[in-house]
């Protein structure tokens, strides 16, 4: 790096981070403060590209559009969602001590992006080359593999920012790559929405996830330029080791046992979403502007809902996590009504993207109230183990409640979101029913 680059850098990291004399290092090796602006830099431009690439291979939206697209089973479909969360939460706990065993830990990213970037290469070939059953259950496998690698980033991610950045700067960091990706995120959808109606082939929804691809290669790239300095190499205790001996707490702690009850009960938000997109495509059709719509009111409602959330989360998270799951719960019988008895609001186009901005503040709620309840609940170690002991739980319990989807050979598409909705109306009642912890 030049030194006229490397002052422009250090320039733009004092301005955005309003440090006018000495740099604050803290809980970093002086030895690294030098590196800071740098490394700012590139975790900022990595993190934004692979946020963008989330949002174009999100299983909610543009995964479940393009499986229904080639006529994938619904019941295949219904996997995806608990796939992309429980199969990059599961290995964590697996794979973190190994990890933390390596004294330079960015190639562990670096490796793990390259492979999403593989892994959504061949989806978007599959959904070129083949369709029906066979195109699902391919995409579902490289799914899995996409996840995988996706928690090789996660718990890699997590140790290189606490080598690299300073603890108060952190924060911020994480807040203006949720800005600059959240307008690329707008820009995107914008572009998908204004596509005319002859780009809506499945050749121009597979060169979306080509593109994705070729962010997650040029955000590893980039990534590989962080100067990170080894680090110690413990690693500490075995994380399933230690979530299994953990166990325990579900049938001696109440309150924790009732918050997982009603966590399992709340992934209705998560789990709905993709049927959504389904009924769209069923009732209104396949034009690449529907999709960009969902894209554009999904962002826009986390964007315009997290703070709300999180005011009123400071009062009472168990509240936040009842009243979002009552939200999702109507939402869906609502739509199941409009789909079975309205017709004319049945083939509305914005019938389905206003549902999904509705969805998205509800799913925005319950995963900002979860996440404040089990933080409040408990401190210390205990917060730990129930921070391992729920994730290891939900991850299994996403896989058993994916395999809902079954219904679909039985019943419709609306009536599997009837019957999440439902179960979404027992969660809100157990959330309800929880201590206030604030």
């Amino acid at each position: 790096m030049s030194t006229k680059t490397k002052l422009s850098l250090e320039k733009l990291y004092d301005l955005v981070n309003n440090e006018e004399d000495a740099r604050i290092c803290k809980d970093i090796p002086d030895s690294a403060c030098q590196y800071t602006p740098k490394n700012y830099f590139v975790i900022l431009f990595s993190n934004t590209l692979t946020k963008l690439g989330d949002t174009l291979s999100n299983p909610k939206t543009v995964l479940a559009w393009i499986m229904n697209y080639i006529n994938a089973p619904v019941f295949l479909i219904s996997f995806i969602v608990p796939i992309r969360e429980s199969g990059s939460m599961l290995p964590q706990i697996l794979i973190a001590n190994y990890i933390r065993k390596l004294p330079v830990r960015k190639w562990i990213w670096v490796i793990g992006s390259i492979l999403q970037a593989i892994a959504l290469v061949g989806m978007g070939f599959t959904a070129l080359n083949y369709s029906g059953t066979l195109a699902g259950w391919l995409i579902v496998g490289l799914l899995v593999v996409f996840s995988l690698s996706r928690g090789l980033c996660s718990v890699a991610s997590k140790d290189v920012l606490g080598k690299t950045i300073p603890k108060t700067r952190r924060g911020t960091l994480k807040g203006y790559t949720v800005s600059v990706s959240g307008v690329l995120v707008l820009v995107a959808g914008l572009y998908l929405l204004f596509k005319s109606e002859e780009e809506s082939t499945i050749s121009f929804y597979s060169y979306i996830l080509f593109f994705a691809a070729s962010l997650w290669i040029i955000a590893a790239l980039i990534y590989s330029f962080i100067f990170e300095r080894k680090g110690e190499t413990d690693g500490g205790a075995n994380g399933f080791t230690e979530a299994i001996s953990k166990l325990k707490l579900i049938k001696t702690d109440t309150q924790f046992r009732n918050f997982v009850i009603s966590r399992s009960l709340l992934l209705c938000s998560a789990l709905t979403a993709p049927y959504y997109v389904v009924l769209a495509q069923q009732h209104t059709g396949t034009e690449s502007y529907i999709l960009g719509l969902f894209i554009i009111s999904n962002g826009i409602a986390s964007i315009i809902s997290a703070p709300i959330w999180g005011k009123m989360a400071d009062r009472s998270s168990k509240d936040v996590m009842s009243k979002a799951a009552l939200v999702t719960a109507i939402l869906g019988i609502l739509v199941f009504i409009i789909v079975t008895w309205i017709p004319t609001l049945k083939t509305l186009v914005w019938t389905y993207p206003i549902a999904f901005f509705i969805l998205g503040i509800a799913h925005s709620g319950v995963r900002l109230g979860r996440k404040t309840y089990i933080v409040d609940m408990a401190g210390g170690n205990k917060r730990t183990d129930y921070v391992a002991v729920s994730n290891t739980l939900i991850g299994f319990i996403l896989l058993v409640t994916g395999s809902i989807g079954a219904l679909a050979s039985t019943i419709s598409t609306e009536g599997i979101i009837l019957v999440l909705s439902l179960l979404g109306l027992v969660g809100a009642y157990k959330s309800y029913q929880l201590p206030n912890v604030e």
